[in-house]
């Protein structure tokens, strides 16, 4: 007996919801490191070509950190938001999805034309859904800089819906919103572009592994797009905790930021706008962050 549409659908979003609870511990690492927040000490070490270097803890190390101070819910502090976020992102890729396997029947599948036209209808779910799920995302990165300062001021979901009403007014949840949607929809369009016209034009007819090369062109620009467009993606992350009363987003540690452009640059001048983007030989700046004592 084949499964109705309504059940595939309940299958995917459980899915979706099982992988982001397996990743959690990951991100929250990350975000942690996003904002500064180093709390063990580099180790020496060499690089490739045996230069003496000091190297911050991975992922592992950290997390063993995290589960020390906090046990092993500790790893998943500020999860249920972002399960919230993950039903509604995986119900709006499925219907991308749909979209993508309905038009595929057209016969001028190639033609540029079809691509923008595609493209920006992918644009317009993903920054609808990006409107949906970006409070939620605010809400799970302030629960996770907690850990910072060691603060309990944002705990489930109603209770982060009401603390950011109260103090920030709808304006809260949407701190961060514009760098995020920017580098999702620079990140869409550059992937999709150039994927096209290296399929069209980069990959000859005539080689016999075309059509394998075509399939996997998507998935390669996609990694590479990820890594430059990864800036959008801390600033936003950094704007969301930044002068919310943590001690994660306030000086010292961060200056109070007047927007997502005044926050741009003060981690380019540092030369930080890449950080948390490595999770695994990480070299440590000249000049560490300020870290709060547990």
């Amino acid at each position: 007996m084949s499964s109705t549409p309504v059940e595939v659908d309940a299958a995917v979003v459980l899915l979706g919801a099982s992988v982001t609870a397996i990743t959690h511990p990951l991100l929250y690492v990350k975000l942690l490191i996003q904002v500064g927040h180093e709390p063990l000490p580099p180790a020496a070490g060499t690089t490739m070509f045996g230069r003496p270097v000091l190297y911050l803890p991975g992922f592992f190390s950290y997390a063993q950190y995290i589960l020390k101070v906090d046990g092993k819910l500790g790893l998943f502090r500020g999860l249920s938001p972002r399960i919230v976020s993950s039903t509604i992102s995986t119900v709006v890729r499925g219907k991308i999805k749909r979209r993508e396997l309905q038009s595929k029947k057209d016969e001028h599948q190639n033609s540029f034309r079809k691509l923008v036209q595609e493209t920006s209808h992918e644009m317009i779910f993903q920054c609808l859904s990006k409107v949906a799920t970006h409070p939620f995302h605010v809400m799970s990165v302030r629960c996770m800089a907690q850990f910072v300062g060691r603060e309990t001021k944002y705990s489930g979901v109603f209770s982060c819906i009401m603390k950011i009403f109260k103090e920030e007014g709808l304006s809260g949840f949407y701190i961060g919103f514009v760098p995020h949607v920017l580098g999702e929809v620079l990140f869409l369009w550059c992937c999709n572009l150039l994927a096209y016209f290296i399929n069209t034009y980069a990959v000859d007819d005539s080689f016999s592994q075309a059509s394998t090369i075509r399939s996997y062109t998507k998935f390669v620009m996609g990694i590479t797009l990820s890594v430059l467009t990864y800036p959008f993606t801390l600033v936003a992350d950094v704007m969301a905790v930044n002068n919310c009363g943590l001690a994660a987003g306030l000086p010292p540690r961060f200056p109070v930021f007047k927007s997502w452009l005044h926050c741009w640059n003060h981690l380019s001048t540092e030369g930080q706008l890449f950080r948390g983007s490595r999770l695994f030989f990480r070299r440590a700046p000249l000049t560490l962050p300020p870290s709060v004592e547990d």
